[in-house]
């Protein structure tokens, strides 16, 4: 069922759609991260002295100079890091086209989804990416302690993360938030393997820009095939 799903989701990979909301998704993730970029360096040099008297030394002017390139180059290295999450949680933010362009190609027959209020789909962004980026920042001390486990702690916390707010994201516009988070629990395992299968590809760079939006794709598959998507899908109204 996940597998057929998956390869179900690359074959529309050229869907116009897809594409609008990848291109999407990367503009505001890059716009996103230079901002918080530019933010992180403003605020070192506004907090670091433009000059220090150090003994045997004198007065040194250059030392903020130092600072405010270093911090510069270490957040471009997080951002590398954090990419993957601010990438998958700003896609969904545009889930409904990609659901939506899945479902009128293969499930054409149901009825037209209860569309996510965007503030809403804002607040669930939000919450999304603050849990993706603790989650991955913490896991970083594991890496460390775990250093041969590393990839498998990875692929594991983030396909869980993933899998977990992907299939909600994807039930919620047809059965309801109450009803979506039911089903979830209900098939944890099964979500959990297909979420780590979004996982493993994204330490791959550039591959990884993708895979928000294929999981979209994937999970809309997997949730019409776990619930067998009867014309009445709609008896909950969005809540």
């Amino acid at each position: 069922m996940i597998l057929s799903s998956f390869f179900a989701a690359l074959g529309q990979i050229g869907d116009p759609r897809f594409r609008r909301v990848l291109l999407l998704g990367f503009a505001l993730t890059v716009a996103l991260l230079v901002a918080a970029t530019s933010g992180f360096v403003w605020l070192i040099g506004y907090l670091t002295a433009d000059s220090v008297t150090l003994p045997w030394f004198g007065e040194i002017t250059w030392l903020d100079d130092i600072i405010s390139w270093g911090s510069f180059f270490l957040f471009f290295v997080l951002s590398v890091f954090l990419m993957m999450p601010v990438a998958s949680a700003i896609t969904s933010m545009f889930l409904d086209e990609v659901a939506q362009a899945v479902e009128d190609r293969h499930f054409p027959h149901l009825p037209p989804a209860d569309n996510v209020p965007f503030g809403d789909a804002l607040v669930d962004t939000v919450n999304f990416l603050g849990v993706l980026i603790g989650a991955n920042l913490l896991a970083l001390v594991l890496y460390l302690m775990f250093a041969p486990f590393a990839p498998l702690i990875f692929w594991g916390l983030n396909g869980f993360l993933l899998g977990r707010e992907y299939f909600t994201l994807v039930a919620i516009r047809r059965v309801g938030r109450v009803q979506a988070k039911a089903l979830r629990r209900a098939h944890i395992g099964t979500i959990w393997l297909a979420g780590t299968l979004m996982a493993i590809p994204l330490s791959v760079p550039l591959v990884n820009l993708l895979i928000p939006i294929i999981g979209a794709a994937t999970f809309t598959h997997l949730y019409h095939r776990l619930t067998a998507a009867p014309a009445t899908d709609r008896t909950n109204s969005y809540r």
